[in-house]
């Protein structure tokens, strides 16, 4: 999930898991006295009985003369409508998601792809924002933005060619719908050319299995799609219907035929990716062909052409011809690169066919690494760069450290598979303070070189902040470019020659653009300067303005609590916590605490700016956000030293947290409240069981519960015996779970405590979460409620793990706001 702060079970470190404590309501409700009582605007849940409620909250009087909406009264409708005001303030916040440069005269254009969330069509709203970019001075930049926007309709993916005079616009089909692609000059729309379903389904734009490129000479472009949809059994009221029966039809329907495995989370629907090119003359598609079922394939790339040889495509191809367990997020899947013969190229012409299968079987070209993915040729075409998540296929966990590493690229006509594979960043197990932590990086730019050709420029992730470093693909040599005395989380977004255009935000910092300049010294280290970028999209309410400028961070480092002789030294190492805190906070009056706990485990929480999270903090709290040991950023023998002691670790380093701050004089241990999602859920239901008097409050979004019910529903059941037994889950994992399992799965989880619980507890759940199905929230719910504890469950029917459509993201957080004041008082 992205701009959500709850992190999905195995989710990329953008999500955010969390546990959260509200101020009293009556601390900050004069600064909204100018704010009207109600909306103009009133969402649907405040009108509907759009949710299922457990909770004990007072009902209605009988013969009151008002109705009010399930679970309200009339104090909870009043709360729901001032919060609601505030909440949509922080909603609107565009989001800046990707960004492009060209060559123009007198500097650059640059283009931004935005997103803002449309409450009432209850999807993104996406538009373009283009600039002019003229570089003044090596202390000075220009960003001449247009007018307004342009918004883009039903727009799945948009790839500007190489040269930036065209711009690919791909439109997923709708309903029976064609899939659209529009082929844009810089004055008009030049082709339009519609797929229809038999050619091939959807184009993935998901970011993972996502590829789309375009050729040099940009008159072909490679992509991804959904296989065509195998036929499905014909039957008439006289029974089975034959293929090439000529029997007259009176009526007829299609049957289900056989089932097959999707992959998983956010992939209902989707088996089997598969490669086309299409010609951007004609308009005619091509599968590649020769690959075959037994892959699934994405992040496509042309390979450099050679005169007079054949062109090539490499793809990351994922074995798929056994078991598809979940991928989203999930970096532990085995994937190699490989390389295929590309049709349409000229010497695919009037080839006979016994040549033409000599050269279709794609070649396998990491034959030694069971990782590689985000493949990116050098400039000269001399080198292929990819990323590998090795760490993480051989220990099961769903994300660790990652490595950089290089092939040179044959010039002899066809790629070779024994090619040697040489470690360009290798992993970091345990890195020395202030040191590079290792290589956490969750997106490759499709460009992102710097002009001499083998610097790399990537956004890494480096304790609890984002960075953005430069790698030299030749000696391996890593510096850290964004500024080095900055707790603020930086983003590359796109590279403008040798200057970079990146986003920078904090917890309480929306997102601003930034500009670096590479600064060149003679008998130096190169170095970068950084320059502020005005920007309208950076713009938000006055009142969100002087609300977060009221508040503060910083980033704690915490002792490890308890060091047992057997842990590794990068164990051994204090974790880190984000605090945010009003900045008149009195040390005699603390603000109500909201503990909040990322998911994954191994992913982390950044000091990014999240306008959940400020929407919280802004209400009057502080928030402490605990990166535990096993979080991503501070090398691979903390990462590892959580599977096998989830439920023990992690919630031993959340509770030592808790105290740091207590004694240090910065939270009320009487307001304490926690928030978390997916493995966050799993640490927010275990604390209120293993400290039930530690907490005033608690919320739970898709919280893992119960891993004896989870295992055997899950799309990704491995993560259980990963995250349970640790080292040997991945050798005894089976689908068959047996009784002494299934004995220990129901010890590590919350529900073993749940006689223990006292605390308030909202569950917020995905009706069609395949991560961690809904059943194991419900089935802790109502033991909750068989033991007389408040609990209040919102199930959202649509919604998948990580409850990111805008209406249940947005009455997601306006309940946590009101659940907490009501009870963190």
């Amino acid at each position: 999930m992205t701009n959500n702060i709850f992190l999905p079970l195995a989710a990329k470190h953008t999500y955010f898991i969390g546990s959260v404590l509200l101020r009293p309501f009556s601390s900050v409700k004069n600064r909204f006295s100018k704010q009207p009582k109600s909306l103009s605007y009133r969402p649907n849940w405040l009108n509907s009985r759009s949710f299922s409620d457990f909770s004990t909250m007072n009902n209605v009087r009988a013969g009151s003369q008002k109705e009010f909406p399930l679970g309200l009264d009339a104090s909870t409708e009043e709360e729901y409508s001032s919060q609601s005001s505030l909440l949509q303030d922080f909603t609107s916040i565009p989001t800046i998601d990707k960004a492009w440069t060209f060559t123009s005269d007198g500097g650059s254009q640059g283009m931004f792809s935005i997103s803002q969330p449309n409450l009432l069509a209850n999807k993104k709203r996406r538009y373009i924002l283009s600039c002019h970019i003229s570089k003044e001075s090596s202390d000075g930049v220009d960003f001449q933005w247009a007018a307004f926007p342009i918004e883009m309709s039903n727009v799945s993916v948009m790839i500007p060619s190489p040269s930036g005079s065209k711009l690919l616009v791909v439109r997923n089909p709708e309903n029976d719908s064609l899939t659209k692609f529009e082929i844009w000059g810089q004055s008009l729309v030049e082709k339009e050319f519609l797929v229809p379903a038999s050619v091939h389904g959807s184009v993935y734009s998901d970011g993972w299995f996502e590829g789309i490129s375009w050729n040099n000479d940009e008159t072909l472009i490679a992509y991804v799609a959904e296989e065509p949809a195998p036929s499905k059994p014909t039957f008439t009221t006289f029974g089975y219907k034959k293929e090439n029966s000529t029997e007259k039809e009176c009526g007829k329907w299609k049957g289900q035929g056989d089932w097959e495995e999707e992959w998983g989370e956010t992939y209902a629907g989707k088996r089997q990716p598969a490669l086309f090119i299409i010609n951007v003359n004609s308009g005619e598609v091509r599968p590649v062909e020769g690959i075959g079922k037994s892959l699934s394939v994405g992040q496509v790339e042309w390979a450099p052409s050679t005169e007079g040889f054949q062109q090539y495509l490499v793809f990351v191809g994922w074995p798929s011809d056994a078991r598809k367990l979940g991928i989203k997020y999930c970096y532990n899947r085995p994937c190699a690169l490989y390389a295929v013969r590309a049709p349409f190229s000229k010497s695919d012409i009037h080839q006979s066919g016994t040549h033409a299968a000599d050269n279709v079987s794609p070649i396998k070209l990491t034959q030694s690494i069971s990782s590689a993915y985000f493949p990116r040729f050098s400039p000269d075409g001399k080198l292929l760069l990819f990323l590998s998540a090795r760490s993480s296929v051989d220990s099961w966990a769903h994300s660790a450290t990652g490595s950089l590493h290089r092939i040179d690229w044959s010039f002899n006509g066809k790629p070779t598979p024994d090619a040697k594979i040489i470690d360009v960043v290798p992993v970091v197990m345990c890195p020395e303070d202030g040191c590079f932590p290792g290589l956490y990086c969750y997106s490759v730019l499709s460009k992102p070189w710097i002009s001499d050709g083998y610097t790399m420029i990537l956004s890494s992730i480096w304790g609890s902040t984002q960075v953005i470093i430069s790698v030299n693909v030749i000696s391996g040599n890593i510096s850290r470019i964004s500024l080095g005395d900055s707790s603020f989380s930086w983003n590359v977004l796109a590279l403008d020659g040798d200057n970079i255009i990146a986003v920078c935000s904090s917890p309480v910092d929306v997102p601003a653009i930034k500009y670096g300049s590479l600064v060149r010294k003679a008998s130096a280290e190169a170095s970068w300067s950084w320059l502020d970028v005005s920007s309208p999209i950076s713009r938000c309410s006055e009142m969100v303005t002087s609300l977060l400028s009221s508040r503060q961070f910083s980033i704690m480092r915490i002792p490890v609590r308890d060091i047992s002789g057997n842990l590794t030294k990068g164990a051994s190492k204090p974790y880190e916590a984000i605090f945010v805190s009003s900045k008149s906070q009195s040390r005699n009056v603390c603000d109500p605490l909201i503990v909040v706990l990322h998911g994954g485990p191994h992913s982390v929480l950044l000091s990014s700016f999240s306008k959940s999270l400020a929407f919280l903090s802004s209400l009057g709290y502080s928030l402490l956000i605990v990166n535990y040991r096993g979080s991503l950023g501070f090398g691979e023998e903390a990462v590892q030293s959580l599977p096998g002691k989830i439920g023990s670790q992690d919630v031993s380093d959340v509770l030592a947290t808790i105290d740091h701050v207590i004694e240090k004089g910065l939270a009320d241990p009487s307001k304490i409240a926690v928030l978390g999602g997916s493995h966050g859920g799993f640490l927010t239901t275990h604390l209120i069981g293993q400290a039930p008097d530690k907490f005033a409050a608690a919320v739970a979004r898709n919280p893992v519960c119960n891993l004896a019910l989870m295992v055997g529903t899950s799309d990704i059941p491995d993560w259980c015996y990963a995250e349970t037994f640790g080292d040997e889950g991945k050798s005894i994992f089976t689908e068959a779970t047996s009784v002494e399992h299934l004995d220990a799965f129901y010890r590590k989880s919350p529900i073993s405590h749940v006689s223990k619980v006292k605390t308030p507890t909202l569950v917020l759940l995905g009706a069609k979460d395949l991560r961690v199905p809904m059943s194991t929230g419900l089935q802790y719910a109502r033991a909750l409620k068989e033991k007389g504890v408040e609990v209040k469950v919102i199930v959202f029917p649509e919604d998948t793990h990580a409850i990111d459509r805008p209406q249940s993201d947005f009455e997601s957080f306006l309940n946590i706001g009101v659940w907490f004041k009501k009870y963190c008082k």
